[in-house]
C-alpha cells in the first residue's frame, strides 16, 4: 500500500498518477480522515502530558503538603478523555488504512500513459511466426483429437473451465513444470521452494489481492484462500522479517496450482487452456533493494523470455501503460506468445516490479550491517511461465498436418518422446 504521509506530502502527484491509471479515488476524504487521525493523536499526546504533570504535583504535594485535592476532578477528567481517544483513535486509524488499501500503486516514471491494453507499446520480439501449408487448428481441437486434452469429463467431474490431461497430454505439462524449474534453479540462479497451496487472509492482503479482489478468490469455511498465483505464499515468506542487505537480492522460484474464479471473464476465452479456474504456474519472485530493484525487473523478465527462446515460441514483450497495469504493479513487462490457429498473441508471462508496496503491507524489510534502521525492500514478480498456456502454445506452433505434435528438442529428455500421436 502507499505510505499516507507520502500521499500527504505529493497529494497533486498522486492525484495525477491515479488518474492517469483511470482510478477515481477521492483522495481529499484520506486527507480529511487522516487529518482526523493526526488530531487526536495531538490531544491525547497532550492530555498525558498534562496528566504526567499532575502525577509529578501529586508527588511533590505528598512532600510538601499541597493541597491538590481541587485538581483530582479535572485530572479525572482528563483520565476519561485519554481513554475514549483511544477509541476513537482506534476508528480513525482503521478508516485511514482500510481506505489506502484500496488504492493500487503508483506508477514507475517510466510506465507510458495510456487507458487499455491498446495502449501497450511493444518493446521487442523474438523468432519468427512458423510457417504452415495448411490451416492449424486451435489447440483444444488439436487436444481432443489426440485424446490428450478432455474438456468433457472434466465438466463431469467438476465443472466448466476445468481439464483431465491423458497420456502424453499429462506428461506434457509434468516436462514444461520440470523443464522450467530446472532452467530456473540451475541457469538463473533461483532457489527453489515448495509452498502451501491455500494461505490465510493476512497474506492475501499483503500482496495486494485482498481487500479488492475477494469476489474473484476461491475462499474456504477455514477462512483460508486458495492461492491465485505462488507469488502469495512465496512473497509472504519473509512478512513481518527483516533480510540481510547482502543478502539481496533474494531469487525464488516455485510451482503451484493456481486457482481463480475469473467472476469478471464469462464468456471471454471459455474455451480451452487460456481462461481455466485451475491451472498450473511456475512464478519467479525476487526480494531486491530499492536501488536497483528495476535492473531487476529486467533481469527477471529476461528469465522468463529464456524459457519461450528455449521453447522456440515466437513471442514479443509488451510494457504495460498506466491504464492496463495491475493493481499492485508499479511497472510491469508482458509476454505475449504467438497463436497460430487463431492469428494472435497471448498472454504467457506477466513481470512486475511493486516497489515497496507490498513490502509495507507486509512488512518485509532489509537491514544492512552498519545501519541503524531497516529499510522497506522492494518485491518483484512474474509467471516463469504459466503451464497450461505453455502447453497450448506448444501444440499449435508445433502442430503437424496429420494431427500429430512434435515435442521441442528441450523437453524430449522428460518427455521421453519426439513425437504425440493419438491415444489409441
Amino acid at each position: 500500500m502507499l505510505d499516507i504521509k507520502t500521499i500527504r506530502q505529493n497529494i497533486d502527484l498522486v492525484k495525477t498518477a491515479l488518474k492517469n491509471r483511470g482510478t477515481d479515488v477521492d483522495l481529499n476524504v484520506l486527507i480529511d480522515l487522516d487529518a482526523r487521525r493526526r488530531a487526536l493523536i495531538q490531544e491525547a499526546e497532550d492530555l498525558k502530558a498534562k496528566r504526567n504533570q499532575f502525577s509529578q504535583l501529586m508527588a511533590k504535594g505528598k512532600s510538601e503538603g499541597i493541597d491538590i485535592d481541587a485538581r483530582k476532578n479535572e485530572m479525572r477528567e482528563i483520565s476519561e478523555r485519554i481513554k475514549a481517544i483511544d477509541g476513537e483513535l482506534k476508528e480513525a486509524e482503521d478508516a485511514v488504512t482500510s481506505f489506502v488499501l484500496e488504492i493500487p500503486n503508483i506508477p514507475h516514471e517510466s510506465v507510458p500513459v495510456g487507458h487499455s491494453s491498446e495502449d501497450n507499446p511493444v518493446v521487442r520480439t523474438w523468432g519468427e511466426k512458423p510457417e504452415f501449408s495448411f490451416a492449424p487448428k486451435e489447440h483444444w481441437d488439436i487436444g481432443e483429437a489426440l485424446g490428450i486434452l478432455d474438456f468433457k469429463r472434466a465438466a463431469k467431474i467438476t465443472g466448466t473451465r476445468f481439464c483431465v490431461n491423458w497420456g502424453a497430454g499429462a506428461a506434457l505439462e509434468r516436462a514444461i513444470i520440470s523443464f522450467m524449474l530446472a532452467c530456473h534453479t540451475r541457469e538463473h540462479g533461483c532457489t527453489e521452494v515448495y509452498t502451501p497451496f491455500m494461505v490465510n487472509r493476512d497474506s492475501m492482503t499483503a500482496t495486494g489481492q485482498l481487500p479488492k479482489f475477494e469476489a474473484d478468490l476461491f475462499h474456504t469455511d477455514m477462512d483460508y484462500f486458495l492461492v491465485p498465483t505462488a507469488e502469495v505464499p512465496v512473497t509472504n515468506l519473509y512478512r513481518d522479517e527483516t533480510l540481510a542487505e547482502e543478502a539481496l537480492p533474494v531469487k525464488l522460484v516455485s510451482y503451484t496450482p493456481c486457482f481463480r474464479l475469473e467472476a469478471g471473464s464469462y464468456g471471454k476465452d471459455t474455451r480451452g487452456l487460456i481462461r481455466q479456474h485451475q491451472f498450473d504456474k511456475v512464478e519467479l519472485v525476487r526480494f531486491a533493494h530499492p536501488d536497483r530493484s528495476y535492473t531487476d525487473l529486467e533481469e527477471l523478465t529476461a528469465d522468463a523470455e529464456d524459457i519461450l527462446k528455449k521453447l522456440g515460441l515466437h513471442y514479443r514483450v509488451v510494457c504495460l501503460c498506466t491504464g492496463d497495469l495491475g493493481f499492485s504493479s508499479a511497472k510491469t513487462y508482458d509476454l505475449e506468445v504467438w497463436m497460430p490457429a487463431q492469428g494472435v498473441y497471448r498472454e504467457i508471462s506477466s513481470c512486475s516490479n511493486f516497489g515497496d508496496f507490498q513490502s509495507r503491507r507486509g512488512q518485509i524489510r532489509y537491514k544492512g550491517r552498519q545501519s541503524k534502521k531497516s529499510e522497506l525492500c522492494h518485491t518483484l514478480n512474474g509467471s516463469g511461465l504459466a503451464v497450461g498456456r505453455t502447453l497450448a502454445a506448444i501444440l499449435e506452433n508445433y502442430q503437424r498436418e496429420d494431427g500429430t505434435v512434435v515435442v521441442p528438442e528441450v523437453l524430449r529428455e522428460y518427455m521421453k518422446l519426439d513425437l504425440i500421436t493419438p491415444i489409441s
